[in-house]
């Protein structure tokens, strides 16, 4: 006998012995299917708790299956690309013996019984909880986090531009998602605080630019970001040339600001240049810069903020993306 026989033989008598046992293998092939608990297992093979400890507990010592807490329950599973070639191989002759035979179609039959159930616990809950769910899931997670989350649909090869990007907040929100970042702003104290927040963000590259003459190359953005940043601005429409120029061809545009509001206190006291935007007007500027499909939305409004209305606008600039 050669050596490699040696050396393997012993790991596959061992697999041979495990599963030597039709019940393990029963077990196996229902763990192969779905996870399930100790309780679960118990109810689809109809043995008591301390047989079935018993089989899982061979499993595990021979490398057959896995088992994970969640909270006060453990689940076991096995995944059959997770086996040694022996196991694996020998994992398949077996399902193959056991193929259709009538315990099996009730070991399947009862464990789909067992996910119905999982399933009208849930549907339980969110029938008595439906009124609260709103409510609930703001208590227990955020009123944005599926906002951030939806960053995840962002094509990850692309340069993003925040333009105007303040002290960064966006810049930070966006990174993760997206290959590169040039975030712009004209003020050298927002940019230090934006420098501040970004830390070591190893995609992101920090520029000091004025919106009318962008420090950016010819065609170099995917997509551009003006958020609450053009109701500072006395050249709308040079701007928006200004970022039509910097965006690919295809290249999206997405504007956040205020809707037309008569709050002239905001002029006095921030500075603002513009009480906010009509969809008409935007889709005036949107037009002369070349920007094209202008879409304008009003944003839900938070009754507990005390600032004007917002609307998201996004226009594409002409041509077909590269990309």
């Amino acid at each position: 006998m050669d050596e490699r026989a040696q050396m393997t033989q012993p790991a596959l008598l061992k697999h041979m012995a495990t599963m030597s046992d039709v019940t393990r293998c029963r077990v196996l092939r229902l763990l192969a299917r779905q996870e399930l608990t100790v309780s679960e297992l118990c109810s689809v093979l109809q043995l008591p708790q301390s047989t079935v400890s018993r089989h899982l507990k061979a499993l595990l010592d021979d490398d057959w299956i896995t088992s994970r807490r969640d909270g006060t329950s453990r689940f076991y599973g096995m995944t059959a690309a997770d086996l040694e070639p022996d196991a694996r191989s020998l994992w398949a002759l077996i399902q193959e013996e056991l193929g259709e035979s009538p315990i099996v179609v009730q070991d399947d039959a009862r464990v789909d019984g067992v996910l119905t159930s999982r399933r009208s616990k849930a549907r339980e809950f969110f029938s008595s909880a439906a009124g609260e769910w709103d409510h609930l899931r703001d208590e227990l997670f955020g009123h944005s986090f599926h906002l951030h989350a939806l960053l995840g649909l962002l094509n990850d090869r692309w340069t993003v531009g925040d333009l105007g990007c303040g002290t960064g907040l966006v810049t930070a929100t966006i990174a993760p998602f997206v290959e590169r970042v040039i975030a712009v702003d004209g003020s050298n104290e927002m940019l230090a605080t934006a420098c501040e927040r970004l830390g070591a963000t190893d995609n992101v590259d920090v520029r000091q630019g004025e919106l009318e003459a962008l420090p950016v190359l010819d065609g170099a953005l995917d997509a551009a970001l003006l958020v609450l940043v053009l109701h500072y601005v006395p050249d709308v429409a040079r701007v928006l040339s200004e970022v039509a120029r910097v965006l690919k061809p295809g290249g999206k545009l997405l504007i956040v600001d205020m809707l037309p509001h008569e709050r002239e206190e905001f002029q006095q006291q921030m500075g603002h240049v513009w009480l906010g935007f009509s969809e008409p007007q935007l889709q005036r500027f949107l037009a002369h810069a070349g920007l094209e499909n202008g879409r304008y939305h009003a944003l839900p409004s938070d009754p507990e903020v005390k600032g004007p209305a917002l609307f998201a606008a996004t226009a594409t600039r002409s041509g077909r993306s590269g990309n």
